[in-house]
């Protein structure tokens, strides 16, 4: 940098770390997009399960209102192209919209029906957690607890929401 130069303002630096997170995710999902797989299959290894052995289903305030979250905070999804119970987001689509999965019964936090619980066998093997029927889903691009970034992106060949403590979509945001 020549000694009469400026330094970028905050703005600036903002928007280059901006720029760069998206360039991140985009190269995730084209590194995703390589090899046989057709859309809605599994990939060859299994996409990181967004939560431990148990999967967690709790109810948290975000600017959407109260909706399902995971044991860590991060809200959950559901994908408007999943079939019933089976999931239609395997290969490039789980590693941007990671499944909820469980490797032992789902349990339900305060003020959730836990009779709404329940699992369903994704296509790579895994057991994923699902809610009134809906497969369960974070968003790689949620960048904390209580984010709802994710809320009515069009990915993936369908929209994706939020569920309410009922496991019905929130359409709002």
């Amino acid at each position: 940098m020549s000694t009469g130069s400026k330094r970028p303002s905050r703005a600036a630096r903002t928007s280059i770390a901006i720029v760069a997170a998206g360039l991140v995710v985009l190269a995730v999902a084209v590194a995703g997009c390589g090899g046989g797989s057709t859309y809605g299959e599994g990939s060859s290894s299994a996409p990181t399960p967004s939560s431990g052995a148990r999967g967690s289903v709790k109810l948290a305030s975000t600017k959407l209102g109260k909706v399902l979250v995971d044991a860590q905070g991060r809200a959950l999804y559901l994908f408007e192209a999943d079939k019933g119970t089976t999931s239609a987001c395997g290969g490039a689509c789980a590693t941007i919209w990671p499944p909820l999965t469980t490797a032992g019964e789902p349990t339900a936090g305060p003020g959730l029906a836990a009779s709404k619980l329940g699992t369903t066998k994704r296509s790579d093997g895994a057991t994923e957690v699902t809610y009134n029927g809906h497969p369960l889903y974070t968003y790689a691009g949620d960048s904390a607890p209580g984010r709802t970034s994710g809320q009515g992106l069009d990915d993936f060949g369908a929209e994706w929401y939020t569920l309410s403590a009922r496991g019905d979509k929130v359409d709002r945001g």
